[in-house]
This record gives C-alpha cells, structure tokens and sequence, in this order.
C-alpha cells in the first residue's frame, strides 16, 4: 500500500467497522497471524504492517536509513488515514514502542489507546543513565560477526542465535524459534537492513520529558528478564505515562511467547481489547 513515498506491507483481519488495533511490525511477522485473529474475535479492527526496512515494505541501504523516526510516525498516520480510521489503539514492541509514544504524543487525538510492550522512553543510543542498558550478554552479541547475508541457512542460524540471545528463564525453544525467523528471511526484502537500519534512524528531539502528556489509557508490559531493553525500562514508562498499568512478565525476555498471550490480551486497554 502506497503511503506518502513509500510502500508499506499491510494485512488486515476482521470488520472494518469495529474499533481499530495497529500493529506497527519490525519483525517480518512478528504479530502472528493467530494473535492478529484473536483481536478481531474479540471484536476489532486489525492492523498488522511492516515499518520501513522491514517485510516487504520500502527498504534502504544496510546502514543509510533515509527516514527518521517521526517519519515512521507520519507513516502510521497516514496509514490511518488510507483506511479511514480516526483512531487506533496502537500496539508496540520493542522499537515499535517509540513509534507509538511518539504517536501518542504528537497526535493525541488519533490514538485510542496505547500498549508498549519490552520497550523504553528513550531513542537509539545510549541509555539515560538512571535506565538500565542492554546486557553484558546482548553487548557481546554485537561483536559477533554478522551471517554470509546472501545465504539464507546463514541468515536463519543467525537470527535463531540471536533470538537465543533475548531470550528469558522461561526457557528458549529452539525449534519454534527457527520457525517463526524462517518464515521471516522468506519474505523480507533486505533482512541486512531490517535487522540494523532502525539504529541509525534520526531519532529527532527527546521525548521521554513529555511522556506526561500522554492522555490515552496506557498498558506497558515487560519480561522480568528483557536483556536488551532491561525492565528498568518499562518501570520507568509506567511512572512516567499517567495512570499507567504495568504487567509484569516473570521469565520472560525480549520476546512475547504464546504462552503470554492471554495474560496480554486480558490487560489491553478497553481501546483494544
């Protein structure tokens, strides 16, 4: 679908008339198909598409984004407006987090509602420092050499290891774990750039300092064991968002498995569920 100057990769489930649910993607199919169809059972509008540099929408160079982040933002929006929706509840995990503060923030009327998900209140880059960093284990994987990029076995073996990396206590299976990154590298365009583009995304001006401002009802969820954006981080959302509920994921890590499904779906404000 054509937004602005660029081709955004959209999937929608259930009746357009029911209230909508956008999740931005940065994953390929992070959002499954089965967690998408549980939302529009219960009665919404959904939303699933690729951010730039991800799937099958626009990318660019590995290394030279030509976007920033308030670019995703005008990107969500006008998605928005495409399908006629006058407002969303947005959903974000991880990077798509900031898409959706920023959202929240500077479009307060568009948003419904708002869940952040293993994210935090600052943009690419150092940590603010009463936020806790990425873990010594999570540091360590970005000296790994990157895969042999136009080898896809290479690529798939990269990214199971690297979802091994995120991974909680509660255990990594391995086996679904190659699955869902198998399906990924299948249908991404430039999976070089979908995994380091979003670092060097100008991240513009600060915006943890307005996040009082916020309006929407908020949920933040975070793995106890997140070692990429440690919970510190969604602690902190929670604080600073107000009238925000937080749901503690115990075990979990950077990752959002099944089994964590229902707990999500009972807590998401009533903009979503």
């Amino acid at each position: 679908m054509g937004v602005g100057d660029v081709e955004l990769c959209v999937s929608a489930f259930g009746d357009r008339g029911r209230p909508a649910v956008l999740l931005p993607n940065t994953s390929g199919l992070f959002w499954e198909d089965a967690f998408c169809g549980r939302l529009a059972d219960a009665g919404r509008f959904v939303v699933r598409y690729d951010i730039r540099d991800t799937g099958r929408s626009t990318a660019y160079p590995a290394g030279s984004p030509e976007y920033s982040l308030r670019d995703l933002v005008a990107d969500l929006v006008g998605l928005m407006d495409s399908f006629e929706l006058p407002r969303a509840h947005l959903v974000g995990f991880s990077v798509a987090g900031w898409i959706c503060q920023l959202a929240a923030l500077d479009h307060p009327d568009r948003v419904s509602a708002l869940t952040l998900i293993n994210t935090r209140p600052t943009a690419p880059g150092r940590a603010d420092p009463d936020l806790p960093e990425h873990s010594d284990r999570v540091m360590a994987s970005f000296k790994t050499p990157g895969p042999d990029w136009s080898d896809r076995e290479s690529v798939i073996g990269y990214g199971v290891e690297r979802a091994r990396v995120f991974a909680g206590s509660r255990g990594f299976d391995e086996q679904e774990a190659r699955r869902q990154v198998t399906r990924i590298v299948d249908r991404t365009t430039d999976m070089q750039s979908s995994m380091i583009n979003l670092a060097f995304a100008r991240a513009g001006k600060r915006w943890r300092e307005r996040l009082g401002d916020i309006t929407a009802p908020t949920l933040v969820v975070h793995g106890t064991d997140d070692p990429f954006f440690p919970y510190g981080n969604g602690q902190a959302l929670a604080r600073e968002i107000p009238g925000t509920e937080l749901l503690t994921l115990e075990g979990v890590g950077h990752e959002l498995p099944a089994a964590t499904w229902d707990l999500l779906l009972d807590a998401m404000p009533e903009g979503g569920r």
